[in-house]
């Protein structure tokens, strides 16, 4: 499969709704701590808002509920792949996205059969703590080579400045946070990440 070059991670529909019609064409709902219903109700929404504009969802962690709202895309952590159903997940006809952090989660990735790998942090990053160092540019081309034709996504601490050395790096994808949630300008800088990724595309 081919990804597009950018990814945006975003907490809520509400963020879809609002840079889902600039042209996102791949968006993940990350949501750590939220009820179920609640949590359904954003999954549900932010499929529609996805479907109207023409756009990939891309769910974090919850498998279940993606698979009960129709999703077809769900992204598992390390942590999660332990206690995640794969079979049920395939069998629902949904694409797999895992996330890795150092060469032990690599080889548990890459027997998943993943439909994308994503490396991290590759700079410092503010999203989270992270008991990783930045993997830099170099690491990319290790992981590209070792898992293609797997497509690669490289994440943390990504702007608009750092997409060439990215993907000159191999990377297929460049998945984005809080360079646009935090920014002041979140639809300016969303339209900034999207004119700088068409080459790419």
């Amino acid at each position: 499969m081919k990804l597009d070059p950018f990814y945006l991670i975003v907490d809520s529909a509400a963020w879809i709704g609002r840079l889902a019609p600039l042209g996102v064409k791949l968006v993940q709902l990350r949501i750590k701590d939220m009820g179920e219903d609640r949590l359904r109700a954003e999954i549900r929404k932010a499929k529609a808002l996805c479907d109207e504009h023409q756009s990939q969802l891309i769910v974090n962690d919850h498998w279940r509920l993606a698979i009960e709202e129709g999703c077809d895309f769900v992204h598992l952590g390390q942590e999660d792949l332990q206690t995640a159903d794969l079979l049920a997940i395939r069998a629902a006809g949904m694409r797999l996205g895992l996330s890795t952090h150092d060469h032990a989660e690599l080889e548990t990735a890459i027997t998943a059969m993943p439909d994308y790998i994503a490396l991290g942090p590759i700079y410092p990053t503010i999203l989270k703590k992270m008991k990783w160092a930045p993997q830099g540019l170099e690491r990319i081309r290790e992981w590209k080579h070792r898992v293609a034709p797997i497509p690669l996504v490289a994440i943390g601490g990504l702007n608009p400045d750092r997409l060439d050395g990215v993907f000159a790096a191999d990377a297929d994808s460049a998945a984005v946070v809080t360079d646009i949630t935090l920014n002041a300008d979140p639809e300016g800088r969303t339209r900034e990440w999207i004119e700088k990724t068409e080459r790419w595309r």
